[in-house]
């Protein structure tokens, strides 16, 4: 049968695109929450220094962000306690030297991914979740209060077009403004799982790149653009984590928020 007999609605090729990906990643999925586990708590109290955030970076954030002051607050003990117990964890820099963390380093940064947001997913979807937000030091170093606070604002309240933009740049693997055939390879090929008896592995990836491409490539040049995605995505919500998943669901969204007006 040809193509022209059978059409398929960019809602179904959306959702079987996602089936395959659950299905194949299913097995990765399920190690991976066995060995997450959650964090051990400190063995002993710390005083945190300053918890109180300067009366004008408060106002800048409930500007910039999507948070009220209670949750900043709540946010701003929450950073404290991550930043002090990497530095308890991290090893000695020599007799009497202070730590000198000074910020959300990239493993407890993978740790709330994982334990806190349930971002189960593959480890170089984590690590470009990472990459892609603002840190000190060039981009090298660790992740300070405010990035910490923006990037919390789009992944967990972020208006469609912010998400959208999240999740581009996410997957933009070398930051040149296009996702291309070479980079959704490597992102599928990671989420799939060799199955025992496959000869060939890469080319079901290769087959299910080109269905991808030919969804999200609106304008038919061999890779996607921002302006592609944005249009796919917004005719067909269920293409936003294509990828992968980089967004919590919204009940670990709902859960954590939850927490914070708690505090």
């Amino acid at each position: 049968m040809t193509e022209k007999n059978l059409p398929i609605s960019m809602a179904a090729s959306a959702i079987a695109l996602r089936g395959v990906r659950l299905f194949l990643s299913a097995g990765r999925a399920a190690a991976g929450r066995a060995a997450a586990g959650r964090v051990d708590p400190p063995k002993r109290k710390t005083k945190l220094p300053g918890n109180k955030i300067h009366q004008d970076a408060l106002e800048i954030l409930l500007r910039a962000t999507r948070f009220n002051k209670q949750e900043l607050e709540a946010l701003h003990c929450m950073y404290k306690k991550l930043v002090l117990a990497a530095q308890s964890a991290a090893p000695s820099t020599g007799i009497s030297q202070p730590n000198k963390l000074d910020g959300i380093e990239q493993n407890t940064f993978r740790d709330v991914m994982h334990n806190t947001f349930d971002l189960v997913t593959e480890e170089v979807i984590v690590d470009r979740v990472w990459v892609t937000w603002e840190r000190g030091n060039g981009g090298e170093g660790s992740i300070k209060f405010d990035a910490w606070v923006r990037g919390l604002s789009v992944m967990l309240r972020g208006s469609d077009d912010e998400r959208i933009s999240h999740c581009f740049a996410v997957y933009d693997l070398n930051n040149d403004g296009f996702i291309t055939r070479d980079e959704m390879f490597i992102l599928l090929k990671n989420s799939l799982l060799k199955q025992p008896g496959d000869e060939d592995p890469d080319e079901g990836v290769r087959d299910l790149v080109e269905l991808v491409l030919k969804k999200l490539d609106i304008d038919k040049d061999g890779k996607i653009s921002m302006e592609d995605y944005r249009e796919a995505v917004q005719q067909e919500p269920l293409l936003l984590e294509a990828f992968g998943q980089c967004l919590p669901s919204k009940r670990h969204a709902a859960t954590f928020l939850k927490t914070l007006s708690n505090k």
